[in-house]
């Protein structure tokens, strides 16, 4: 079994703090997968569309995103990317504080791939974190990843 390749993330938050656990639990892996962090869903959306400051950004593997964002919220975030035909296989995990069953129904609906709320304790969130982290790099076959011949499918 060959050793899995690092992915593009993007985290779209507007929490300092939740950034910083994001990127703690992110570098504590074994995997070293590139995080791209931006604070308001018109950056998220100037990163995937790469206009801009962000004209040279790598199209992410996997986006995290918040709900509750300055600018555009999440689910406006959310209805664009996957209303688009050259983005929406991009798996979407809506990280939010919100555990409300509307978001919740609303995040499907939109096509959010998962729904997660963070824990407020902090070893949990970091646990969540790299869950989510090993799980899209392990177990899920994203697309756009080149399997090696011979590699099992």
């Amino acid at each position: 079994m060959t050793t899995p390749q690092p992915i593009e993330v993007l985290l779209v938050e507007d929490d300092p703090g939740d950034e910083l656990i994001t990127r703690e639990a992110f570098e504590d892996n074994k995997i070293k997968n590139r995080l791209h962090v931006v604070r308001d869903g018109l950056e998220a959306l100037d990163f995937v569309y790469q206009r801009g400051a962000h004209g040279d950004a790598p199209r992410p593997d996997l986006i995290l995103l918040d709900l509750n964002l300055p600018k555009y919220d999440g689910r406006q975030v959310l209805e664009q990317i996957k209303g688009d035909p050259e983005l929406r296989a991009i798996p979407i995990v809506v990280l939010t504080t919100s555990s409300a069953e509307e978001d919740i129904l609303r995040s499907y609906k939109l096509f959010a791939n998962a729904y997660v709320t963070k824990p407020v304790d902090l070893e949990r969130f970091l646990a969540v974190i790299r869950q989510i982290d090993e799980f899209f790099v392990t177990v899920v076959r994203l697309p756009g990843q080149v399997r090696t011949p011979g590699q099992p499918s």
